[in-house]
């Protein structure tokens, strides 16, 4: 950074005009330097072009030129209403203005002499609901439109804004290398700033504000990399020299070959762990992408290494569940695999604990049992924990700190915003299992109301007479006063009696765990239908006959609910169908339809960009819900994948911020 770009990290206060007072003002909206003054950007813009009568649309927000005919009246009505009223001449024809709650506004309105208004014109009455009288050096182009608060006035800030690009736009200098913004067709910081708070027109509005997006990303992302590279120094791990032959066993004895993207990812954390440094590393995989598997080259990479490993899951069903797959994959290869719950009995508890303390017992599988003060290993090297989202940190934190700096996988399979913010600050590194194994078919997903229930029995009966099983899901255990949601107790009953000839069994978590385990392992045997059940299935179960699910009330349900209990089934070679039914009473429910859309394409990574008022970095917001698009024939959506291939070519060469 050089002495002349320095300068625009001087306070606001070096501004002429500027002092404590005002500096305070600007400070409530996170303005302290000139910097900051700058790239303060508008949320929109006023179109001050004025426009002939007959061109306007109803409801449409414009900027009417006339001659005051009336003199201004002020009326009160309501409490503490009122409304300036006066009427204005346009060539022929003349309207009603009215002004709400501006009474001020009166002594600047005067008979027969020329005004500008903006405000939002109604066809109809021949009116217009003024917003803002315009000065007459704003009789054109686009006005910009700031965030502001009650200590700092919209025309103030604009001055203020302006006295900044005056003094000091010739000292901005260029961000992004210039390859990139010949690459992206991308503006310079100087010119984007410019256009951003005076743009001629809505183009040029729009070319500015997607540099200026592309900015902001880049700037965080640049930000991210040092945050990340900071954080692999000050991580230490220690380096475990697996056996690479004892692997090459390991792939021998799975049924199946990996997946492309499996085979990656393994490679990816083989890769971390042969490292000095610790492994934090977010594995992230749609439902039933095989991501259980890559754990298990992890765990026996660690495990032939001399290392212990933990795998820490949120249900009992889900640990019971890897327990299986994982000491069937490793008992062969003399791996000692032991499972830690809750229901766990007291004396097995004690012998799991001696032998985690005494090296024997190489991998264990359990619930939060696996954070107890009681729970000691002789040298832990490998945390894994499944659905991270679903742990507290300090949960997480305590597993961790039982080995010394242990390697730790982070598995999901939804990205929600505590998955979001691990990768968005640089704690982890992201692997991506990206598709479904072979053979596997896409989930039919469709929304039904209840009068269409008749159709979706008659598909359960189709399914269940060509051998296959089903899951029917609600939100509630039993009948509820407050609620007329459908309850897992009547709606067992009411599917028994209409498929009498079908084994229906009732699944929830007030059930003890003997009990559910006895029900799973039932229904994963064949020996049950029909599968009437709570949400406590979303998370683990693989039963890959049962490939259809009836959810009730899905409107109820959160997104990642709805993606997670449509997972357990399309877990086998056929067809496989999920019918959300539903008759939502309010305009959120009614967007059920919306969210099956987000669950058709959620393994698909979005683009960037900006949700209308929010900004990733600061208050410096483009307030655009407009995504990077190259505004030429062909263009291209910048992704994520552009803006890091980018940032990964320019890393070590500086930046200016």
């Amino acid at each position: 950074m050089n002495n002349k770009q320095s300068k625009l990290f001087e306070p606001v206060t070096e501004l002429k005009g500027v002092g404590a007072k005002t500096a305070t003002a600007l400070a409530s909206l996170g303005i302290n330097t000139i910097y900051d003054l700058l790239f303060y950007f508008p949320f929109r813009y006023d179109d001050l072009e004025t426009i002939p009568l007959d061109q306007i649309e109803d409801g449409q927000k414009v900027l009417l030129k006339g001659m005051v005919v009336t003199d201004p009246f002020v009326s009160r009505f309501g409490y503490r209403k009122t409304r300036l009223s006066f009427k204005m001449k346009i060539d022929h024809d003349i309207i009603m203005v009215n002004f709400f709650n501006q009474p001020w506004l009166k002594d600047k309105v005067e008979s027969g002499k020329e005004v500008a208004v903006y405000g939002k014109y109604q066809v109809a009455r021949q009116s217009l609901s003024g917003f803002k009288l315009v000065a007459e050096k704003k009789d054109s182009g686009f006005a910009p439109i700031y965030s502001v608060n009650r200590h700092l006035k919209q025309n103030k800030l604009q001055k203020l804004i302006d006295l900044a690009l005056e003094e000091a736009i010739n000292e901005v200098g260029e961000t992004i290398p210039a390859s990139i913004r010949e690459k992206y067709r991308l503006l310079s910081d100087r010119v984007l700033v410019e256009k951003m708070h005076h743009p001629k027109n809505g183009n040029e509005a729009k070319i500015a504000r997607r540099s200026a997006i592309f900015r902001e990303f880049f700037l965080f992302q640049m930000q991210l990399a040092q945050l990340l590279s900071q954080r692999n120094e000050d991580a230490p791990g220690v380096e475990k020299k697996y056996d690479l032959a004892a692997v090459k066993e390991l792939i021998e004895e799975i049924p199946f070959e990996l997946s492309d993207d499996q085979k990656k990812v393994v490679n990816e954390i083989f890769a971390d762990l042969h490292s000095k440094r610790q492994m934090r590393r977010l594995l992230q995989g749609d439902v039933g992408s095989g991501k259980t598997v890559v754990a298990v080259f992890a765990i026996y990479a660690a495990v032939t290494a001399g290392y212990q490993a933990a795998l820490m899951v949120p249900t009992e069903i889900l640990a019971q569940q890897h327990f299986a797959k994982i000491d069937e994959l490793l008992k062969p290869l003399g791996v000692r695999v032991a499972l830690l719950t809750g229901d766990t009995k007291d004396l097995e508890k004690k012998e799991i604990y001696r032998e985690l303390a005494d090296g024997t017992i190489n991998v264990v599988i359990g619930t939060h049992a696996l954070i107890q003060k009681d729970v000691h290993f002789k040298n832990l090297g490998l945390v894994i924990i499944d659905e991270q989202h679903r742990f507290g940190v300090n949960q997480r934190n305590t597993l961790i700190k039982k080995g010394d700096a242990p390697d730790i996988l982070a598995m999901t399979a939804t990205p929600i915003p505590r998955t979001l913010a691990l990768t968005v600050y640089g704690d982890m590194a992201v692997s991506e299992i990206r598709h479904l194994p072979k053979g596997r078919k896409p989930v039919v997903s469709s929304w039904a109301t209840s009068s269409k229930l008749r159709e979706v029995l008659d598909l359960m009966r189709s399914q269940l007479d060509k051998g296959f099983q089903i899951y029917v899901v609600t939100p509630l255990i039993s009948e509820s006063e407050k609620s007329d949601l459908k309850n897992a107790e009547d709606l067992q009953a009411k599917i028994a009696h209409y498929f009498k000839d079908e084994n229906v069994v009732l699944l929830h978590g007030q059930m003890k765990g003997d009990q559910k385990n006895e029900i799973m392992d039932s229904f994963a045997a064949g020996k049950i239908n029909i599968l009437v059940t709570t949400s406590v299935i979303e998370v683990g179960v693989d039963v890959p006959n049962a490939n259809m699910m009836v959810i009730f009330n899905a409107d109820r349900f959160g997104l990642s609910q709805l993606h997670q209990l449509r997972g357990r089934i399309g877990r086998g070679q056929t067809q496989s169908f999920c019918v959300f039914v539903s008759d939502p009473k309010t305009e959120i429910g009614s967007g059920l339809n919306f969210t099956l859309g987000k669950l058709k394409v959620l393994p698909s990574g979005p683009s960037f960009q900006l949700q209308p008022g929010k900004n990733i970095i600061g208050r410096r917001a483009t307030h655009s819900s407009a995504d990077f698009q190259i505004p030429t024939e062909g263009s291209k959506r910048l992704s994520r994948e552009h803006l890091v291939i980018e940032i990964k070519k320019v890393q070590g060469k500086g930046f200016v911020h």
